[in-house]
């Protein structure tokens, strides 16, 4: 049952991706990208790991994908334009070339990760798993360790709130 969940995940994440990028209609992309994260959210879940999962849902679906959408309606772009000329045209030969360099580049580092799957990186001891996913271990760190970093986050998010806002004001004559 759980290997049939994890593959409609799976299937539903990926094909939700790849119908963000091909969408015309950015109001459409944003909503794939919301059921795109929801189908993340249901692979957290499977991999026990409840707390990403919440946070997956509370922070992308909900307040990023909300300030992707204000976004959208605030350009008012309903539709994409298509270019009439193409990349290669626009990037020449050594931004073909640098496009190949860092796919190799990319290739190379997917081989060094998977490379290391059979090694120490995913073998923890039940305590220090414990220590990761209980909410309570995790809150208090946050707000005592890195209660700092919490709060001039949350600054940094107000400034930019209130920066979109004034950016996006009409001025009245």
């Amino acid at each position: 049952m759980a290997v049939l969940a994890f593959y409609l995940f799976a299937a539903i994440a990926i094909l939700a991706s790849l119908l963000v990028v091909g969408q015309r209609n950015p109001m459409y992309s944003v909503m794939l990208l919301i059921v795109s994260f929801g189908a993340l959210a249901g692979l957290y879940v499977l991999l026990d790991a409840p707390f990403t999962a919440v946070t997956q849902i509370i922070i992308y679906a909900g307040a990023i994908m909300v300030l992707f959408l204000f976004v959208v309606m605030l350009l008012n772009a309903p539709r994409e334009e298509p270019l009439p000329v193409s990349a290669a045209s626009i990037m020449g030969p050594a931004g073909m070339r640098i496009g190949a360099v860092l796919s190799v580049l990319l290739a190379v580092e997917i081989v060094w990760a998977l490379s290391r799957i059979g090694t120490s990186a995913f073998s923890r001891d039940a305590a220090e798993i414990d220590a990761v996913s209980s909410v309570a271990n995790i809150g208090r760190v946050l707000f005592t360790q890195h209660a700092f970093a919490f709060e001039v986050t949350s600054i940094l998010i107000l400034v930019a709130m209130v920066g979109a806002v004034v950016l996006a004001r009409k001025e009245r004559a």
